[in-house]
């Protein structure tokens, strides 16, 4: 059953006649996703740095947990936002990237990668890439631990964080000696871009992401459906999956994402990788930024943290 404090909040969102992100131009939706978070995040936390950086161009903040030690090389993790490659900033997920550093003890590098419709696929995840890599080769002068970093992401962010830890698996093979990742987190991750898993259709009306909104960001990202089979933006089809980092995937059970995020998890471990499925089962899409007004939201979070933190630990 759903969650009484999401149902109550789809019922608030239905009352104040709040309008459908597919029906907004995409700056209207980038404007109301960012006005929203004063009512559904929490108060962001301090920490003890947060630094504007720049990776060839890619924006990017730094934070560092509360109470790291100054010169302390720490774990990190390089994060993407959700928000379907069209939606989304550094801002909208500021309280959660203060809240995954504090939580994990690891600094956290979050990236402002381009966005559709104006930067379509590949655009997206070449920049994560270049990030993630740029992050890599930095670590010593940015106060890292190469051989503890990680990538991470929510929705289509953890599409990102997928797509990345393959290409940089495939890297290793091909003779890179950069350390490998040492985890991915990804969190309601988009997997699969045929959008045609059973949970699709079971959950795609009446729970905030519906399916008209999947069509609508999918649209502005993959203008071409022949590129919903390119593994880069469907993770979940690519014929390999064996020796990539160990993956905690956790899922919503009221998400049209469901399925093809659980898919996920259970190829990786059919892999061979380590990988752990946790489903929020009576929780809706993006439910892990609405910590002020559902409470299981910041339980979300901290077993986030929690195994992120084990995780870079190995």
């Amino acid at each position: 059953m759903l969650h009484p404090q999401a149902r109550a909040l789809l019922k608030l969102i239905e009352e104040r006649g709040v309008a459908p992100t597919h029906t907004l131009s995409p700056a209207e939706a980038r404007r109301v996703y960012r006005e929203r978070r004063a009512f559904t995040q929490p108060e962001p936390p301090r920490v003890e740095e947060c630094r504007e950086l720049a990776a060839e161009g890619i924006p990017l903040r730094m934070y560092r947990p509360l109470g790291a030690p100054a010169g302390e090389a720490l774990p990190g993790l390089v994060y993407f936002h959700g928000g379907g490659w069209t939606i989304g900033d550094l801002e909208t997920h500021d309280t959660l990237c203060r809240e995954l550093a504090n939580g994990a003890g690891c600094a956290v590098i979050s990236v402002d990668y381009r966005l559709a419709p104006e930067h379509r696929f590949p655009a997206a995840f070449e920049d994560a890439l270049a990030a993630t890599r740029w992050t890599m080769r930095e670590a010593n002068a940015l106060g890292l631990d190469a051989r503890r970093l990680s990538v991470g992401g929510d929705s289509a962010g953890g599409n990102l964080a997928a797509a990345v830890a393959i290409a940089l698996r495939d890297d290793a093979e091909e003779g890179d000696t950069t350390p490998p990742l040492a985890f991915q987190l990804l969190i309601y991750p988009a997997t699969d871009q045929r959008c045609n898993q059973p949970s699709h259709q079971r959950n795609g009306q009446g729970y905030l992401l519906t399916s008209d909104t999947v069509r609508y960001f999918h649209d502005h990202y993959l203008p071409d459906p022949a590129l919903d089979l390119d593994w880069r933006a469907s993770p979940l089809l690519h014929e390999n999956l064996a020796h990539l980092p160990p993956a905690f995937v956790l899922v919503a059970g009221y998400d049209p994402l469901h399925d093809e995020g659980a898919a996920y998890a259970q190829r990786l471990s059919e892999a061979g990788c380590h990988a752990t499925l946790v489903n929020f089962e009576r929780q809706i899409h993006g439910f892990i930024l609405m910590g002020r007004v559902i409470d299981e939201a910041n339980a979300a979070v901290r077993l986030c943290a929690a195994e992120l933190k084990r995780g870079l630990s190995r």
